[in-house]
C-alpha cells in the first residue's frame, strides 16, 4: 500500500466534529457504558497511548509506521480495533448489527445522512431479518486499512465513495 494510499485512508476515519464525550442517547447506565468503551477505544487505537492533542500527521504517521514494520502485527491490531468499536455499537449484543445501530453509530460520529449512511449498511447485504453479522463488518473496515489488494470489493471504500 502506497503512503499516499494509507494517508487516504487514515484521513477518512478521521473525524473532526467527534471527540471521546460523544455519546448515544441511551439509558443512563448504558450510555455510561457505550462513553467509557469509547474513551478506553480512543485511548488505545486514536490516541495510542499518548497524553494530550495528537494531530493528524501524528496519527497518520503512527499507524503508517507500524504497518510498515509488522503488517500481520498491524492486522491483528486492527481486528482488535474494529471489534472493539462495533461491539460497543451493538447495543443488543447479539453479534449482529442493525440499520439502526449502524445509523446510530454514524450519527455520534457527525454523519447525518441517512440515506448515504443506509445505503451504505445496504451494501453489506443484510439478511432477511435486516441484520448484517458483526464480523463481516468488522472484517471490511479491516480489510479497508490492511488490505494492499486493491482488486478485491471494499465496502468500506465503497460506502466512501458513495459520499458518506
Amino acid at each position: 500500500m502506497s503512503t499516499t494510499t494509507e494517508r487516504s485512508r487514515w484521513k477518512m476515519l478521521r473525524n473532526p466534529g467527534a471527540n471521546s464525550q460523544t455519546c448515544i442517547i441511551l439509558t443512563q447506565k448504558k450510555a455510561k457504558m457505550v462513553k467509557d468503551n469509547f474513551q478506553t477505544w480512543w485511548d488505545k487505537y486514536i490516541f495510542r497511548g499518548q497524553t494530550g492533542d495528537i494531530s493528524e500527521a501524528q496519527f497518520v504517521e503512527a499507524l503508517n509506521k507500524d504497518y510498515v514494520k509488522n503488517k500481520e502485527g498491524f492486522k491483528k491490531e486492527m481486528l482488535d480495533c474494529f471489534n472493539m468499536f462495533f461491539d460497543v455499537i451493538d447495543t443488543n449484543k447479539d453479534r449482529s448489527i442493525s440499520d439502526q445501530e449502524f445509523l446510530i453509530a454514524f450519527r455520534a460520529y457527525g454523519h447525518e445522512n441517512v440515506a448515504l449512511d443506509t445505503s451504505f449498511f445496504n451494501k453489506y447485504k443484510p439478511d432477511k431479518t435486516g441484520l448484517v453479522p458483526l464480523m463481516d463488518i468488522v472484517n471490511s473496515w479491516v480489510q479497508f486499512v490492511c488490505d494492499d489488494d486493491e482488486s478485491k470489493r471494499d465496502v468500506v471504500n465503497e460506502g466512501f465513495a458513495s459520499g458518506v
